[in-house]
């Protein structure tokens, strides 16, 4: 049973900084990727970042140049510093897996990330 822990939100001023964690464990297969989805009220969710098994990495536009994605040496820990925050970045952020031949997707649990103006 993979599991998907979460942590790091919060509410912070605009300008502000703060870290994402996500810890995954349970899984026997290897993870082809770690990425990071928000989903803001009344929005569909949308991908933000992700980190693929070889180290490459992709943002979403709106984010490029503010966040970077990065995980721990035995990747399996993937975060998200997240700098200059706007309060557009206002959302629920989802970590989110991508594990073994077959690519089956896991999905944390959601932390909330508020940006005061």
């Amino acid at each position: 049973q993979v599991q998907l822990v979460e942590s790091g939100g919060g509410l912070v001023q605009a300008g502000g900084s703060l870290r994402l964690s996500c810890a995954a464990s349970g899984s026997r297969f290897s993870i082809n990727a770690m990425g990071w989805y928000r989903q803001a009220p009344g929005k569909q969710r949308e991908l933000v970042a992700t980190i693929f098994s070889g180290g490459n990495t992709n943002y979403a536009d709106s984010v490029k140049g503010r966040f970077t994605i990065s995980r721990d040496n035995a990747k399996t820990t993937v975060y998200l510093q997240m700098n200059s925050l706007k309060p557009e970045d206002t959302a629920v952020y989802y970590c989110n897996v991508n594990i073994g031949t077959f690519g089956s997707r896991y999905w944390g649990q959601g932390t909330q990330v508020t940006v005061s103006s």
